[in-house]
């Protein structure tokens, strides 16, 4: 146990880490919670799905603009104070795209993707720092926590859209509650904040190797084609489900179980990677069973149940692995926060060009058939990057 950690244990260990969870309860949630109501906000707004693509593709592209940078502000104003900045901007960008004109809608989710996108990089970093022992423990408990949010978040959005007086709006704001319960719970850590570590603060120069090795590639590649699997899936599924005949309420009930799904990868992922000596066997079967999902999806509509089931949990337990491969591949928290700020400019680049990219072909063919086909083969590419990237070596 580092001197930090023993720190933590002995005062307020339990704030840090409930802090941690309930900032991963606002990375997905706001984002995923959009996908059941897409159908009823092209209904009132007149927007193409090519155009609905893009709202769900904004906070991926703000993801990677603004990650690289993530690490620089860490750099000057501390974890501490960086996490509760990231928090107030996804709450501010809740606020402004819950106001009722379309620009709004657009502008806000991609000022909450910026915030969500500095959490992203710096929630690693911050586990390497302070818990080094404890990494696949602990990104497998905030996992659970976002993946219990985005389930929250689906399953309430119909119903909260169709109460009384209610509509889309509404149903948007109500994921405010998210990053507003981070920024209580993280409060007494802003009093706590260290200085930058000479790790912290290491010059440009001495980063620039991250993007030279061929390791921090094969991770970056493994998280990029997992995020692109994932939010084309997470971004259409309720569509996708309504044109195999069922409802609304039932695609967004299977939604929600799909995110329910990757928390239930997240209890058992942690436990499993802390045991390995490298995870090549595990990234490589979850790629593999994320592919069979995706197939069933295809090809057998009927049994949605079990295809959203087994989707949330190869696909989740994929992004686990990919945000612990971020930590274990790194040797300190400053290499962690480069390699988290690589991986995740990159990959989300490569995400974002997903669910427009799947609304296009949608509109071009009348279904869903292309976008399945091509994901369930980006998870074949995604087990050889898999097995690369969980090799037990360090950059």
């Amino acid at each position: 146990m580092t001197i930090r950690e023993a720190v933590r244990t002995s005062s307020g260990q339990g704030l840090i880490l409930v802090g941690i969870l309930l900032i991963a309860s606002a990375l997905r949630a706001p984002i995923t919670g959009v996908a059941p109501m897409l159908g009823m906000i092209r209904e009132t707004t007149g927007i193409s799905a090519a155009e609905a693509g893009v709202l769900t593709t904004l906070p991926l592209l703000a993801f990677a603009a603004i990650s690289p940078f993530a690490a620089h502000l860490a750099r000057r104003y501390g974890i501490e104070k960086s996490l509760f900045g990231a928090m107030l901007v996804v709450a501010t960008g809740i606020a402004l795209r819950s106001t009722g004109s379309i620009s709004a809608l657009f502008l806000g989710t991609a000022t909450l993707g910026a915030g969500i996108a500095v959490a992203n990089v710096l929630l690693p970093s911050l586990l390497k720092r302070d818990f080094p022992t404890r990494i696949a423990t602990l990104t497998g408990a905030y996992a659970i926590t976002s993946g219990l949010a985005q389930a929250l978040a689906s399953a309430a959005a119909i119903p909260i859209a169709r109460l009384p007086g209610s509509d889309w709006h509404l149903s948007l704001a109500s994921t405010l509650v998210f990053p507003a319960a981070a920024l209580i719970a993280w409060l007494p850590q802003l009093r706590s904040q260290s200085a930058p570590t000479e790790q912290n603060a290491t010059s440009t120069a001495e980063r620039t190797p991250v993007w030279r090795s061929l390791l921090a590639w094969q991770v970056t590649g493994f998280l990029g084609l997992t995020s692109l699997v994932f939010y084309i899936v997470v971004g259409w599924l309720p569509a996708i489900l309504a044109q195999a005949g069922y409802s609304a309420a039932t695609s967004g009930s299977l939604h929600g179980l799909s995110q329910l799904a990757t928390a239930i990868a997240g209890l058992v992922i942690g436990a499993v990677v802390r045991r390995m000596k490298d995870q090549r066997a595990l990234a490589i079967g979850m790629s593999l069973i994320t592919c069979l999902s995706l197939l069933g999806l295809w090809q057998f509509p009927v049994l949605a149940a079990l295809w959203v089931l087994l989707f949330g949990f190869g696909a989740g337990a994929a992004f686990i692995l990919g945000l612990s491969f971020v930590s274990l591949r790194a040797s300190h928290s400053g290499q962690a926060a480069a390699l988290s700020g690589m991986a995740q400019c990159l990959g989300y680049s490569l995400a974002a060009a997903g669910p427009p990219l799947a609304g296009l072909a949608h509109d071009a063919t009348g279904n869903w058939n292309v976008a399945l086909g091509l994901c369930a083969l980006a998870t074949l590419l995604m087990a050889v990057l898999g097995g690369l990237a969980g090799r037990a070596r360090t950059l």
